[in-house]
């Protein structure tokens, strides 16, 4: 059960990671659209990744999404997604 709870816990760290990364654009003006054009994809992969069927699969698409409309950046959707898998999903 232990283990289990590591994993769960390593998947949070990580989401918030992915987040903070998603919300760097911020940081050079510009630049950082530019950027998000390149993120957006590969963040939707990534959450296909970590969080499997169709969970991960919606997620993913709102991720592309997201950090593709300026702005958005600053929505935490990996780690809303976690919550959403771990907190409320039944089941777990």
């Amino acid at each position: 059960m232990g283990e289990k709870n590591d994993k769960k816990y390593q998947k949070l760290l990580l989401s918030i990671l992915l987040d903070g990364i998603g919300m760097l654009s911020f940081v050079v003006p510009f630049i950082g659209d530019f950027s998000d054009v390149i993120w957006a994809p590969i963040a939707g992969w990534l959450m296909t990744r970590l969080y499997k069927g169709k969970v991960g699969q919606a997620a993913g698409i709102i991720t592309f999404i997201e950090e593709l409309i300026p702005g958005l950046d600053v929505v935490p959707t990996f780690t809303l997604t976690w919550i959403y898998t771990y907190l409320f999903k039944k089941g777990n």
